[in-house]
């Protein structure tokens, strides 16, 4: 029986530390995999809401209802970013994904603060995400500056939230939604990625090089399988969102898969342009988690995008994954439609022509 020896043992791992350094790809991710995970957790993870998008209808239009609008943006809880002339305008903002709350301030707002006639105003918020909803209660009691004629209080009762689509403040309302971004952006890169990585690994590319078979079509015939796997996908979701947790499906099933349609072929042309990267199917694996990852921290699936600085907004808006997420809660829980929800369904067409375009280039019909 031979006896472990210390020379095979170093000599072994003297030659996986040679190929080590000779794996670009994973020397790379020894370093860049606690950078990006220390700079998304501590620059760009941020739970403390500020600076929600919101639009306010004031009926009273005195000053006391202008002090309290003032003393709402002094908060900075909310930043007001549109126009409304209605509560009607207010609710159609929400849905379209436009505004997260509307504050609204009826006509006899004078008359409630001088008969201490509580609530004062009205919260109308988009509940579909918790966060926000735990974001505005601190307004709830926040102080009221007046006109000369009315006392300042301070009233537990100074706005009355409204919530719109999850007043119950179930967490699978929210989270099962949003697993249709997650689990098609996981499934269609990396399922397309690996598969191009093992034609040209067991040789099957080389019957492609006798074909007039071009770049473009290779492409496009890759993807035409896994668009109907993703549906597929989509299905299952959807059938165990409404009949296991009981999530509501408000919108119509053609703007769901309309929108999710857009979304497949945007994540698979990004799994096609990794396959042209990646020399091997472990390669394949580590681009596709490496790109996972800041989509999934971005995205606002685990954090609230609003909570995030401007940096990491802009770089949230070129990932799929965040428009996805706008459309399918918007159609599901707000009853959006495209139409409502076009200004996030052309960056997801966008991404897939570039992405696309990269991915066709960078492609050789060659075995090396």
């Amino acid at each position: 029986m031979m006896s472990l020896s210390a020379s095979r043992i170093w000599a072994i791992s003297k030659k996986e530390f040679f190929h080590l350094r000779r794996d670009h790809l994973t020397g790379g991710m020894v370093v860049g995999l606690p950078v990006i995970m220390c700079v998304l957790f501590g620059y760009a993870i941020n739970t403390d809401v500020r600076n929600l998008s919101a639009a306010v209808v004031d009926e009273a239009n005195t000053s006391a209802s202008r002090a309290l609008v003032a003393g709402v943006v002094a908060s900075q809880v909310l930043k007001f970013v549109q126009t409304a002339h209605s509560v009607q305008d207010l609710e159609y903002l929400i849905a379209a994904g436009e505004i997260s709350v509307g504050v609204y301030i009826p006509p006899d707002f004078e008359a409630r603060l001088i008969h201490q006639r509580t609530p004062y105003a009205q919260l109308l918020v988009d509940d579909s995400d918790p966060v926000i909803l735990g974001a505005v209660r601190g307004l709830m009691n926040m102080p009221i500056g007046v006109s000369r004629n009315v006392e300042s209080n301070v009233n537990n009762n100074t706005f009355e939230p409204r919530p719109l689509y999850n007043p119950e403040r179930r967490s699978a309302v929210f989270i099962v939604p949003g697993l249709y971004g997650v689990i098609l952006t996981l499934s269609m890169v990396l399922f397309t990625a690996i598969a191009v990585v093992r034609e040209r690994e067991r040789g099957n590319l080389e019957l492609l090089i006798t074909t007039p078979v071009l770049s473009l079509e290779l492409m496009i015939g890759k993807v035409v399988p896994y668009v109907v796997i993703g549906y597929v996908q989509i299905t299952i979701i959807l059938l165990l969102g409404v009949f296991l947790f009981d999530v509501p499906m408000r919108g119509t099933l053609v703007d769901l898969y309309v929108g999710s349609g857009v979304f497949i072929i945007s994540t698979l042309s990004l799994g096609l342009l990794i396959s042209t990267m990646a020399e091997t199917q472990f390669q394949a694996f580590q681009i596709t988690f490496m790109s996972f990852l800041p989509q999934l921290l971005l995205s606002g699936f685990m954090f609230p995008f609003e909570g995030m600085p401007r940096g990491a907004q802009i770089l949230a808006e070129i990932f799929p994954l965040t428009h996805f997420l706008r459309v399918v809660r918007g159609v599901i829980l707000r009853e959006a439609n495209l139409t409502m929800l076009s200004a996030e369904l052309w960056p997801l067409a966008l991404f897939f022509v570039v992405v696309m375009l990269l991915a066709t280039l960078r492609f050789q019909k060659r075995l090396d």
